[in-house]
């Protein structure tokens, strides 16, 4: 591998907000679909696709479960998308991640309910549940490295978090949707056949999402990598080559994601549970609220992905995770208020809190690994982290207030893991300002002398 030393020269602006606005679609259209669910597995599934049940909270656990399905798929399609996508490229996956997430959302729709078959309507919801995870777990790699392989040395933080903000942009559109449904159409209607259509309509959203996706380009830098990766059969890559050289990158990206992953599933999925059933606000109003907590998230992230750039990725993070361990101590008495100010206020906050760790993430994971191998090792540490973390997050907070009928343990469970959190962001290594090509440089020269000491 011959990478230069010398970073090229910045694209144009113009340039960069297309491969941005091209991420930016392709993420909207996953996780509009990945938070539909989310939202449906309390306020539909719950009630449509299990056995009734005298506890209102066992059907809620058990749409969960199916709603863990999809984070245990996530490090699968993570580590398979992050092989091909380092071998054939980014935009490649890319496109059919955003095929298969539609399909398995779109037939989603269409499925029977419990009182039609029984149990295969909980077996099919998460099969599809399944595939669909697994598609979104080899999204978030390639959407924020398209970015941020593409992104000038210096700014790097702001424009990959970009991708980031799609997130809660496609959690918005699904809150929109499902509050219109139930705004618009009686409990029963909404409950037989209205929640269908949020599902139907990932056709059109597809469609305008892969489209945007056709018209940009993998970055210089991997097709130069790609290039000498093909003309040098020694040089491998993938997950067990990340595991091998990196082990220390993997395992702090999973340090990192850990609270992070928590608290954003407790603040916008165990929150609606805790809210509709625990205070038993209305469901219209819950929806409505989270529709501006997700605006305020979608505002700030790039605020601070642009101050990661200015200050440092360390210090933004550490102080994410302090306020996340202070979160669910401050938050859950306001939501006791049943005050919708006070409500949205808490669930703005918890998100304004998230977005200083889920902001510098693209930046850090990208800086953390060469490009051969950057899909495969992005992926790894984010979508594994998933199946301990977000997947479980809303089972052990729900499992938690119903044998207690407390929120407090709930509070101490975020605290705990932000402490774990805290600990890898204290370890880290700053990395603002780091350019790409030096750390292939890097790479090469380990490369070179295993093989001057492999041949001597």
């Amino acid at each position: 591998m011959a990478s230069s030393q010398e970073t090229p020269a910045p694209m144009k602006q113009s340039s960069l907000r297309r491969v941005v606005t091209a991420s930016m679609a392709g993420t909207v259209v996953e996780w509009y679909e990945f938070f539909l669910y989310a939202t449906a597995a309390t306020l539909v599934f719950n009630k449509i696709m299990f056995p009734p049940s005298d506890d209102p909270y066992a059907p809620i656990i058990a749409a969960f479960v199916t709603y863990a399905v999809g984070f245990i798929a996530r490090p699968l399609g993570g580590i398979v998308f992050g092989h091909f996508g380092d071998k054939y490229g980014r935009k490649k996956l890319l496109q059919l991640a955003i095929i298969l997430v539609g399909v398995a959302t779109f037939l989603m729709g269409c499925l029977p309910t419990f009182d039609m078959i029984g149990y295969w309507a909980p077996a099919l919801l998460v099969a599809l549940r399944f595939a669909q995870g697994f598609a979104v777990g080899g999204e978030w790699g390639g959407a924020i490295l398209l970015v941020a392989e593409h992104s000038p040395d210096r700014t790097r933080g702001f424009w990959a978090s970009w991708p980031q903000a799609a997130v809660p942009i496609g959690n918005l559109v699904a809150t929109v949707v499902l509050l219109v449904l139930s705004r618009t159409l009686t409990e029963a209607q909404f409950l037989s056949w209205g929640w269908r259509i949020g599902f139907w309509l990932s056709v059109v959203i597809v469609a305008i999402g892969y489209y945007v996706r056709t018209r940009v380009t993998d970055a210089p830098i991997f097709l130069e990598v790609q290039r000498e990766v093909e003309q040098s059969k020694a040089v491998r890559f993938g997950v067990l080559e990340v595991i091998r050289r990196y082990p220390r990158g993997v395992v702090t990206a999973m340090g990192l994601r850990f609270a992070e992953n928590i608290m954003y599933y407790l603040v916008v999925t165990f929150s609606i549970t805790y809210l509709a059933v625990a205070l038993e606000v209305d469901t219209s109003e819950i929806l409505g609220l989270l529709v501006i907590a997700h605006i305020v998230h979608m505002i700030v992230i790039p605020l601070i992905g642009g101050l990661t750039d200015r200050v440092g990725r360390k210090p933004v993070y550490i102080i994410g995770t302090i306020g996340a361990a202070a979160w669910g101590f401050v938050a859950f008495p306001m939501f006791d208020t049943r005050n919708p100010v006070i409500i949205v206020a808490a669930i703005s906050l918890g998100l304004f809190i998230h977005a200083f760790m889920y902001a510098p993430q693209p930046a850090i994971m990208s800086e953390m690994f060469p490009t051969r191998m950057r899909y495969s090792g992005v992926s790894l540490g984010y979508q594994v982290t998933s199946i301990v973390a977000g997947s479980l997050a809303p089972i052990i907070a729900t499992a938690l207030l119903a044998s207690t009928g407390s929120y407090v343990p709930v509070a101490v469970y975020l605290a705990i893991a932000a402490a774990i959190t805290l600990v890898a962001a204290v370890s880290l290594r700053e990395t603002k300002g780091s350019s790409l090509h030096e750390l292939d440089r890097l790479d090469e020269e380990k490369l070179a002398a295993e093989k001057v000491a492999a041949d001597a």
